[in-house]
């Protein structure tokens, strides 16, 4: 995209003029036609692209994720009370859960306490 002086480019031919108001200040942008061919390659390499990132998960597979995300959440946030001794680059996965909720439950105050009651469900 380039920026120009919009007196200049109103007889531009196939160029297209948007206006955006950027800092108070109205900016006109020329946008060249796409062409028809360009315009059929990008929606299907987009149509491609959404079918091969959707996946479908396991309601299982779906808890374990949110429990391992929880549980580096309650680690980030209750590492100077919890988690002192233990790098703050600790990576936490699956098999690390149950002991977050421990640390928590050990030496938590109530809302890690709760934090880590909702790791155990």
């Amino acid at each position: 995209m380039q920026v120009r002086d919009p007196e200049k480019v109103r007889n531009a031919g196939p160029l297209r003029l948007r206006s955006l108001t950027f800092y108070h200040k109205q900016i006109t942008l020329i946008m060249a036609e796409m062409d028809h061919r360009v315009r059929a390659y990008l929606a299907h390499i987009g149509r491609k692209g959404g079918q091969k990132s959707h996946r479908t998960l396991d309601p299982e597979t779906a808890r374990r994720m949110v429990a391992v995300r929880e549980a580096r959440r309650a680690f980030r946030r209750f590492h100077a009370a919890c988690f002192w001794s233990y790098r703050k680059d600790l990576v936490i996965g699956a098999q690390d859960v149950p002991w977050v909720a421990e640390q928590l439950m050990k030496h938590g105050n109530r809302e890690a306490w709760q934090v880590a009651h909702r790791l155990c469900l």
